[in-house]
């Protein structure tokens, strides 16, 4: 099993080598004058670290060494489908490299085609009528939607202030709705933890604009009701929305237009194999149908054999400068044109069988429940270690550290917030069955551990390079880093002069 190493590794800042270079750069007898004004003329010479270029490579890759991925090991993180990417698709991400997003539209005909390829294959996938890759991230593809919401009933002139979210939603939704203006009205589950259509049909009203809503849902579960969710938001001219987050459980297999959704949000750096973490950039597309495509971001349409971008008429514009995030997109397009057709559909049927078996090697397993353990899972599952921490005192936080000890990266924990202390997992399609058996039987001997000596598991991890940190220090404001605190009162200045200025 892989360990990392631990070191007491300084900041390349903090080496104090001197008169080390890792290069010379010849003289030139060329003389270069530049008017620097005196007040942000630098008065000392910058205090860069001097090192030669072994130093400097050996700090760099040890760095590497010290933090963890998809290609070194199982990223069980639910919802957010850590899968492999596969290396191919960096190389087709290079061809984004040589082009520039001001060249004329005649000069650049294969990366629209490419584009334009891609929103036919998604709006395929998804039973859609349009999409466009105009979102950079699955977050504005949410945003982008309800943006799109909004003014589809301002276009009646229609006064709607509410935004359904279930509550097995993610973070976004809600945010994302209450950016656009909405309030947000929570929608629990049921003992199933599906929708629950009851308290659904007591909110629905003529103050609803939209429905936002996963399927399968954030507990992995298919919302078995859709149909008739569909029917009732529809009653009401609200539009229903699809996060697009789950869509690995199904892809290839079930449609949500087939399901009764108006809008579509895909992360292409979820359900694509685009690289995904550490703040991105990743990739998104946002889909309509018929009824909702016109008030789509700008996309690429074909005239003959010309492709260009063009706004539909009632088109909420540009959600990001150029093409959007073309690299990824061609990630994106490599990886689909890669597996084809049918290994498409292989995606969410082999997603789908991982997480049952890793389900069958847990559901037995003492201090961990699952709600409605009769029903068979799609892409992920979401244990509770309440029973757990009850009995021993070891929380869910406890054991996503001591999976960090056995090679594993964490799952994640306390979401959703319908479910006490959650365990949420998500295999993805990628992981071969030995990995899976080897993460089932860390986390049963984790739990047995809980039961035998809890303590020696509050103190994990032990064999990382950074060990636990202390929670409520670690999200202090006065340990943020000096860069953070700086561009935080650049910022604060900055809306300060805004203010002025208005």
């Amino acid at each position: 099993m892989w360990r990392q190493a631990k070191w007491d590794e300084p900041l390349i800042t903090e080496y104090r080598g001197t008169g080390r270079i890792g290069f010379m750069v010849p003289k030139e007898d060329i003389e270069v004058t530049i008017e620097i004004p005196e007040k942000i003329r630098r008065r000392n010479d910058p205090e860069l670290p001097q090192l030669s270029e072994l130093e400097v490579t050996r700090h760099f890759l040890r760095l590497s060494q010290m933090s963890f991925g998809v290609d070194l090991g199982m990223m069980p993180l639910g919802s957010c489908t850590m899968k492999y990417n596969p290396k191919i698709e960096e190389d087709s991400a290079r061809i984004a490299e040589n082009y520039h997003p001001l060249q004329d539209e005649t000069t650049v005909q294969g990366n629209l085609e490419v584009i334009y390829e891609m929103q036919r294959w998604l709006a395929r996938l998804t039973g859609m009528e349009e999409c466009s890759l105009q979102v950079p991230a699955g977050s504005a593809g949410e945003f982008a939607g309800i943006l799109m919401i909004r003014k589809y009933h301002k276009e009646f002139n229609r006064v709607r202030t509410e935004m359904l979210v279930a509550d097995t939603a993610h973070g976004t939704n809600p945010a994302s709705a209450a950016m656009g203006g909405f309030k947000v009205i929570y929608i629990k589950s049921n003992s199933e933890g599906l929708v629950d259509l009851e308290t659904l049909k007591g909110v629905i009203g003529e103050n609803v604009a939209g429905f936002m809503l996963t399927n399968p849902n954030t507990l992995g579960l298919f919302e078995e009701n859709i149909k008739k969710i569909a029917e009732l938001v529809h009653l009401v001219d609200g539009i229903l929305y699809y996060d697009g987050a789950n869509l690995n459980g199904i892809l290839g297999i079930a449609r949500p237009g087939d399901m009764g959704f108006d809008i579509i949000h895909l992360n292409l750096h979820k359900t694509f194999g685009v690289p995904h973490g550490g703040g991105g950039p990743g990739a998104g597309a946002i889909c309509a149908n018929r009824k909702m495509k016109d008030y789509l971001p700008p996309y690429v349409s074909r005239e003959g054999d010309v492709y260009r971008f063009v706004s539909p008429p009632k088109s909420i514009g540009r959600m990001s400068v150029f093409h959007g995030n073309f690299g990824n997109v061609l990630r994106a397009y490599a990886y689909i044109l890669g597996l084809g057709t049918d290994g498409i559909s292989m995606v969410g049927r082999m997603s789908t069988l991982a997480t049952n078996y890793l389900i069958s090697k847990l559901r037995d397993v003492r201090g961990l429940d699952l709600i409605a353990p009769h029903r068979f899972r799609k892409h992920e599952v979401v244990f509770s270690a309440k029973r757990l921490k009850e009995e021993t005192g070891v929380t869910a936080f406890d054991i996503a550290k001591a999976l960090l000890d056995r090679g594993f990266y964490a799952p994640t924990i306390y979401f959703p917030g319908i479910i006490e202390e959650a365990l949420m997992i998500e295999p993805t399609e990628t992981e071969p069955v030995e990995v899976l058996d080897a993460f089932a039987d860390a986390l049963k001997e984790i739990v047995d551990l809980a039961y035998k000596d809890p303590s020696a598991l509050m103190n994990s991890p032990v064999n990382t390079s950074v060990g636990r940190l202390d929670q409520v220090k670690a999200n202090h404001p006065s340990t943020l880093t000096p860069s953070y605190r700086v561009l935080k009162q650049i910022k604060n200045q900055i809306r300060d002069e805004s203010r002025i200025e208005r």
